[in-house]
């Protein structure tokens, strides 16, 4: 059975598993789709991620777009 992809919105901030070389563990979603586009808050460097890839990867939210839904 598949799991539903994770709801990501643009501007998201996200705490990932593994740090950028720069040091920085948090990113903000640029980009949606097939690939998810991340800049890094620590350089601003902008990367493009699998989908599959960045929900593995995800540690947690520390903030949530202006376009998600409130809880």
């Amino acid at each position: 059975m598949t799991r539903p992809p994770l709801p990501l919105y643009l501007d998201d901030v996200v705490v990932l598993r593994k740090p950028h070389p720069c040091g920085s563990t948090t990113w903000t979603i640029v980009r949606l789709g097939a690939d998810i586009g991340a800049r890094c808050s620590g350089c601003g460097r902008r990367v493009l991620m699998a989908r599959s890839e960045i929900e593995r990867d995800i540690k947690r939210f520390e903030a949530r777009g202006p376009l998600a839904p409130a809880d």
